[in-house]
């Protein structure tokens, strides 16, 4: 048994100095991007312009970096031990300077299998206002309330509410539909206990990114066919269907962040050990027969995502079937950008504009 234990502790500690190794780079571009001039990043980054959108100088300029580290996607080495601890790492390394709002605070909420971890963000005018409960991105594999702490910080001072975000379940440890069900179940018990966060009763929006973005769908039809709805989606470069096969998927396979490569790994994390498959609607969102009744979506999309058609296409799709759309095409950016906005450039103006949009729609909730 000690021998066992050491060898944990050796692969442990190895793994933590490989992520130490591969953000090297990732460091120094966090602190010295924001500091040089729009102008100056055009002069050392080279246009790259495909299917009419021009990058954002400051993520090409991070890719860059990201290339040099050898490490240029969402996940690495095929490995989830890895690719976690190097995304903690690198929020860690983009965020230095947490956003102050008016508190911070972890509970948990129960859920089937479980006590779900949450953090609650309050917004500094501590008005009774909505509450969006936030499901980080992913792959349904990596990321935790800590690598998306900044970005709900973010939305919940310049949106100016509420923000609970999930831990959910994470695959392959636990496959679909393992996570779908404690967003679900955190929904529902926010619905019931908002007003004790101080909130609004009963005003619950849904939100997330990537993986996330695509939790919040599916939370959306369950609240509709059960007769509580979401008071609104926020839908950042969700995910929509698992099938692939885009246009985009093509376009934007590598160089980008998030790789054709990811998409297939974890979604072979995700549904591996499930009874479920590509086409299932609780997988990809955009195979649903019945859109109707959705509540209002702010979906927004990025110009070099891999994601960008699936989410554009769903988007289509609430339109077609009667529901309140805001699609938005964030054309110079890379997904993830939610992520990167510290560093500035296009991700911090698009974020500002997520954020206006954001408050705007709750003036209807």
């Amino acid at each position: 048994m000690a021998r066992s234990t050491s060898n944990n502790d050796a692969r442990g500690g190895l793994v933590r100095a490989r992520v130490a190794a591969g953000a090297v780079a990732s460091r120094v571009g966090a602190r010295w991007m924001p500091a040089i001039p729009d102008a100056a990043k055009r002069l050392v980054a080279r246009s790259t312009i495909i299917d009419g959108n021009v990058l954002d100088p400051t993520l090409q300029l991070t890719l860059a970096a990201m290339k040099i580290s050898g490490e240029e996607g969402l996940t690495a080495r095929d490995e989830v031990g890895y690719s976690r601890e190097r995304v903690r790492q690198t929020a860690l390394t983009i965020d230095r300077n947490p956003i102050p709002v008016g508190a911070v605070s972890d509970l948990s909420i129960p859920g089937a299998a479980g006590d779900i971890a949450a953090r609650h963000y309050r917004p500094e005018n501590d008005v009774v206002c909505p509450l969006l409960m936030y499901f980080h991105g992913g792959g349904w594999v990596v990321g935790d309330l800590d690598t998306h702490d900044n970005l709900c910080r973010l939305i919940c001072r310049d949106a100016g509410i509420h923000v609970l975000s999930v831990d959910y379940r994470l695959a392959p440890e636990h496959p679909a539909p393992a996570g779908l069900d404690d967003a679900y179940a955190a929904y529902r018990w926010a619905l019931e206990h908002g007003a004790d966060l101080g909130t609004r009763p009963g005003a619950v929006a849904v939100g997330g990114d990537s993986a996330g973005g695509n939790l919040a769908t599916v939370v959306a039809r369950r609240g509709r066919d059960d007769g509580v709805p979401a008071a609104m989606q926020l839908l950042l470069y969700p995910v929509t269907d698992l099938r692939g096969g885009t246009r985009s998927m093509a376009l934007f396979a590598t160089g980008f962040f998030l790789t054709a490569h990811d998409m297939d790994w974890c979604r072979e994390q995700y549904l591996g050990g499930s009874q479920l498959d590509a086409s299932d609607p609780r997988v990809s969102p955009l195979l649903a027969e019945d859109l109707a009744g959705l509540p209002r979506a702010l979906v927004v999309t990025a110009g070099f995502d891999p994601l960008r058609d699936e989410g554009e296409a769903y988007a289509e799709r609430m339109r077609d079937a009667g529901v309140n759309v805001d699609l938005r095409r964030m054309s110079s950016l890379i997904h993830a950008f939610g992520n990167f906005w510290p560093l500035g450039g296009d991700s911090a103006i698009a974020m500002a504009e997520v954020n206006s949009a954001l408050r705007a729609h709750l003036c209807y909730v």
